[in-house]
Parts: C-alpha cells; sequence; structure tokens
C-alpha cells in the first residue's frame, strides 16, 4: 500500500482505541454497565452494533469464496450461517422472548427457566462452560480469516516458528482488545457504530466499482479448492454464474474440497432445517446479548429490523468483490484460492487512498465481531461462574477485574487453536454445523417443552458437544449435514434421557418463566391457570408471530437476493424478485411491524392465578 493508504489505516485505529477509552469510565461502574450497557443504549445503536459484527472479515471472505466459486448459488451454502436468517426468528418473536428474562446472559437465562436450585446450577454452569468454548472456537475463526487477510497488506515476515497469518491476526486483535477490555459494551457499540459508518462507505465504493467499471465477460474461469492444498480451474459462463435458482445436484470432483456440497438440494434443505431449529430456539452470545440490552419488547422488533436492513448491503458487496476477482483473474490468470479474493482484489484493483478505506473498513468489520464476542464471553465467566458459584460477595471492583481478564486468557486460546485450522471454512463449518448442532436441540426444547429440566438440558448439551468433538477427530471429511444430523441426533437422545430419568422442574419455576415470556408450546397445564380473557390475548399474539415467521424467514432471503442482483445486472431476475419481496413486506406489516406497540401485559389477577 501507499503511505497514505498506511496513514488512514492507521487514523482509524487510533481513533478506535480513544473512542473506547473515552467510555472507559461510564462503563466501569459494575457489570452490568460493562455487559449491557446498563440498559440503557438506543434501539438504533443496537442494531447498527449487530449488523457491524454480523460483517466479519472472515465471513466476509468464505462468502465471497462461495460466490466466486459458485456465483449466486453460493449464496444458499450460506443458508448454515452467513445469511444470519436467524434474525427473523428474533425479529418477530425470539428476541422478546429474550428480553423478557431481564438476564445478563444465556446461562443466567438458566436459572430463570430452571430455577435456582441444583437443577437450574447444573444447567446454568453448562450452558457457561459451552458458550466459553463456542466462543473460542469463534475467536479462532476470527483469528483465521483476519491473519489471512492483514497478512496481505502488512506483509509481516514469520517467526518463532509461527505463520506469517498468526502475526498479523495477534497485531489486529491486540489493537481490537484494548478498547475492548477497557470500555465493554459501552465501548464495543459506539465503536461499532463508527466502524458502520467507515463500512456502508467502502460497500457503496466497491459496487459502483464494480457495476460501471467491471462488467462480467460471456465466459471465465473461477477455481476451487483441493484436498491437497492445490487449487482447480473451472470454466464457466455469466448466464450460469448469475442464475439464482440452485441446482440439485452438483459436479465438483470427489478430490474437490467442496465436493461436500454435490448432493446440493439435500444440503441447502439440512441448512433450512438448521436455521429453523436454530432460529426457534434462540442464539447466544454477542447477539442474544443485544436482545438482553434492549428496553422494551417493540425495541426488539424495531432494533431487528434495522439490524436485518444493514446487513443487506453485504451481499452487493460480495458481489461486487467477486465481479472483480473475475475480471482480475480474466487479465492476469485466475485467483487460486477463492478465500483470497478480497485482499487480492483490494491489492491490486483499488486506487491509493481508497484502498486505505476499505482495507480500514474491513478491519473495522473484524474487530466489531471480535469486539462483540469477546465481551459477551467474557460475561460467562464472570457472571455465571466466578460471581455465582467461586466468590458470591465479589466486590463490582474485583468483577471488573475478572471481566477483563476472562477477555484476555479467552483470546489466548482462540489464537493458540487457530495454529491446527487449514482454512475459513473448516472452522466455520465445524462451528455452524457440528458442535453448533450439538447444542441445538436443548436450545430448542428450553422454550417449548415444559418437562424438560435442567438435568435434561446440561445431559443433552453434553452428549451434543462431545458428538461434535468425535466427529472432528475421527470422521472430519463428511458431508456437512451428516455432521449435523450426528451431533442433534445424540444431544437429542441423550436430552430426552436425561429429562425422563430425573424430576421435573418445581411447577413455581415454571409459572415464573410462562408469565414473563408467555412462548408458545406445550404449556396447556401452566397457562391454564390464567383468565381466558388475557389467555385469548395471548394465544393471538402468538398465533400473529407464528404467520409473520412464515413472511420473515423468506422475505430476508429475497431481500438479500434482491440486493445482489443489483450488482450482478440480472435485471429479469431483479424484477421478479422485488415483487416477491413487495409482497412478503405487505404481510409482515400487517402481522408483525404495526402490532409491535401491543405487548399483552398479565394483569394482577392473571399473575396471581400464577
Amino acid at each position: 500500500m501507499h503511505f497514505l493508504d498506511y496513514a488512514i489505516v492507521i487514523v482509524y485505529l487510533v481513533s478506535m482505541i480513544v473512542i473506547g477509552l473515552l467510555l472507559q469510565r461510564r462503563a466501569s461502574s459494575g457489570i452490568d454497565s460493562y455487559f449491557l450497557g446498563n440498559r440503557k443504549l438506543p434501539w438504533w445503536a443496537l442494531g447498527a452494533s449487530g449488523m457491524a459484527s454480523n460483517l466479519d472479515v472472515s465471513g466476509t471472505m468464505i462468502n465471497t469464496a462461495w460466490i466466486f466459486a459458485l456465483g449466486a448459488s453460493g449464496f444458499f451454502i450460506e443458508i448454515r450461517g452467513g445469511v444470519t436468517l436467524i434474525m427473523a426468528f428474533l425479529m418477530i418473536f425470539m428476541g422478546k422472548w429474550n428480553r423478557r428474562a431481564e438476564v445478563m446472559t444465556l446461562a443466567e437465562w438458566m436459572s430463570f427457566r430452571f430455577g435456582k436450585g441444583r437443577e437450574g446450577d447444573v444447567a446454568r454452569l453448562i450452558a457457561a462452560i459451552s458458550s466459553i468454548l463456542v466462543t473460542i472456537a469463534m475467536i479462532t475463526y476470527f483469528a483465521v480469516g483476519s491473519g489471512k487477510f492483514i497478512d496481505v497488506f502488512l506483509g509481516i515476515p514469520s517467526f518463532w516458528g509461527l505463520p506469517s497469518e498468526f502475526w498479523a491476526a495477534t497485531l489486529m486483535i491486540i489493537l481490537a482488545m484494548i478498547y475492548t477490555v477497557a470500555s465493554g459494551l459501552y465501548g464495543v457499540v459506539w465503536t461499532d457504530v463508527f466502524q458502520s459508518l467507515l463500512i456502508f462507505g467502502t460497500i457503496i465504493y466497491i459496487c459502483v466499482m464494480a457495476i460501471t467499471q467491471f462488467p462480467l465477460p460471456d465466459a471465465f474461469s473461477i477455481s476451487v479448492p483441493m484436498r491437497d492444498g492445490t487449487f482447480q480451474a473451472i470454466e464457466t459462463t455469466r448466464q450460469a454464474w448469475t442464475h439464482v435458482i440452485p441446482q440439485w445436484k452438483l459436479n465438483f470432483d470427489p478430490n474437490c474440497a467442496y465436493s461436500i456440497y454435490n448432493l446440493f438440494g439435500i444440503a441447502i434443505i439440512f441448512y433450512l432445517i438448521k436455521v429453523t431449529i436454530e432460529g426457534s430456539g434462540g442464539t447466544g452470545g454477542y447477539m442474544v446479548q443485544r436482545y438482553f440490552a434492549a428496553r422494551s419488547d417493540r425495541e426488539s422488533g424495531l432494533l431487528s429490523l434495522f439490524w436485518t436492513s444493514l446487513l443487506a448491503f453485504r451481499w452487493p458487496f460480495i458481489a461486487a468483490i467477486a465481479i472483480m476477482g473475475i475480471s482480475y483473474g480474466s487479465a492476469h490468470g485466475v485467483i487460486g484460492d477463492p478465500e483470497k479474493v478480497i485482499p487480492i482484489v483490494i491489492n491490486n484493483m483499488v486506487h491509493t487512498g481508497m484502498k486505505g478505506l476499505l482495507v480500514a473498513g474491513l478491519m473495522a468489520a473484524a474487530m466489531s465481531t471480535f469486539d462483540s464476542t469477546v465481551n459477551a464471553g467474557a460475561a460467562y465467566w464472570v457472571k455465571d461462574i466466578y460471581q455465582a458459584y467461586l466468590n458470591p460477595k465479589a466486590s463490582e471492583k474485583k468483577l471488573m477485574l475478572h471481566s477483563r481478564m476472562a477477555s484476555i486468557i479467552i483470546v489466548i486460546f482462540g489464537l493458540l487453536f487457530s495454529l491446527a485450522i487449514r482454512n475459513i471454512n473448516e472452522i466455520w463449518g465445524w462451528i455452524t454445523m457440528s458442535i453448533g448442532a450439538g447444542m441445538i436441540i436443548p436450545q430448542l426444547a428450553r422454550w417449548y417443552w415444559w418437562r424438560l429440566n435442567g438435568y435434561g438440558y446440561a445431559i443433552g448439551t453434553i452428549g451434543g458437544m462431545a458428538a461434535a468433538i468425535i466427529q472432528r477427530a475421527f470422521f472430519p471429511n463428511v458431508p456437512e449435514y451428516v455432521a449435523f444430523g450426528f451431533a442433534s441426533g445424540i444431544s437429542l437422545v441423550a436430552m430426552i434421557i436425561g429429562t425422563l430419568t430425573t424430576t421435573a422442574t418445581t411447577e413455581s419455576v415454571l409459572k415464573e418463566f410462562y408469565r414473563r415470556t408467555r412462548p408458545f408450546g406445550f404449556w396447556s397445564h401452566i397457562k391454564n391457570a390464567i383468565p381466558k380473557f388475557i389467555l385469548e390475548k395471548v394465544n393471538k399474539e402468538n398465533q400473529r408471530d407464528i404467520i409473520a415467521t412464515f413472511f420473515a424467514v423468506p422475505w430476508q432471503v429475497v431481500l438479500f437476493l434482491t440486493m445482489m442482483m443489483i450488482v450482478m445486472q440480472r435485471w429479469d431476475t431483479f424484477g421478479w424478485l422485488l415483487a416477491i419481496l413487495i409482497a412478503l413486506s405487505i404481510g409482515l406489516y400487517h402481522f408483525w411491524y404495526r402490532h409491535l406497540s401491543t405487548e399483552v401485559r398479565l394483569d394482577e389477577e392473571a399473575k396471581s392465578s400464577l
């Protein structure tokens, strides 16, 4: 890069650190302030922060790799996680359900659902430990992607026997750690808001550049990775590459790393099943943290809508980068590693000055994901292990110290594990389709099945995560839907056995959970105690939410695809996608948006009956 580009990146990094340090005092009054911003952060800031956190550089690199290698159809692979389709469920009902618990972490929520006795303690402890492990895996994923990205621009040498990509990731992580550790969620959210402005500037620039300067040729080559570390060039056409309806089968060579997606239709169906289960079961980490910090049910919905709408701009950016990568390959030879399309395009096709802004924007995306993940992960140690079981009388000063220490230790473990990972898709596929699948069934059942107790939740989670580790160790190259089925199947069996062989949760705990949350599902013997006129309102709200979800899921998919078609300049496809989007938006308005301010509240008679 030119000196001007480096200067822009340095100014950006210094600005992030200064903002974080300025917010340190505000975030240091206690752990509620540090992890939730005292629940006083506005919905638009939480939504913008969520978008910035989802637009991570690792995910953007792997998503670009899929679009580069498969064209528009590559979008459907990332339904497994990269499309963030669980936002549709959070927007309609799951966000407000989580907010109503008024807790700080997913693990603390277990005490709300299963009580504060031994049963609740077991569930809470297992939830905290599993969430910390997932956080470490996410840091590993972040380190692999950001290391690949930053190494291209900084050219850091290898030393101490460790690769240059490791040291590039370490440098970025240390810089992000400064403001994350100092200012907690305040620093995370407000730096994310600042970073989202920078991100949007780079998105608009790249999209305009791709549309005006780099038309797709009628025929061109892309590449795919092989299992031996090499890459294979494949010929395709503009018509096939921009075709938005996915094929039922792909024809990758068995030695290709992408051959696990050859049964493409089956893979997509499993991704949709996985997303439906995951979305209906809620989420954890930094995503659910935004809802715990929300001020009301209405603001939970608004921040979700804003978050999803902003996130839609990620896909035209990804398509634009892929198109520019194809153009570069046509002139200089096809790009070998699809995961390096972004840094190669920026390094070779973006002008001085704008290159610095673009690198800074993608660093912003990387750092916003990292800071959110670390802040949410540290909360599990401080709130759910240290304060809950090791030192219940700890002062706020000591809790703040542990918050910062936990952040640092989690990051160190994530960095070390990154040395064992070869590519971004490897770790992302395992997180989304194996270790995530091992936790997904208990996460679902906790909302809808009254009989699930804390022991069943804990045993199901342990069984699922153990299955995910076994799969990774003994048969790592199976199709992702096999990994998903294995981990989730073991988890389901373990959860049912653990639940039915132990005592049910105390009825008073179940009643309090239902009174505050009011989920749909198998709660008839609990909710029948509510006066009929209140129960009718609850049922009406639940029915409306279920119908709205059937609009929200396809609405999000169509929104993202519509935005991508603009950059691909497939105006025929854009036209019919836009018509579908308008129809879905009308349904979403009717069944969801206009009801945002009508939260059902149980009156004193209903409360006393429960």
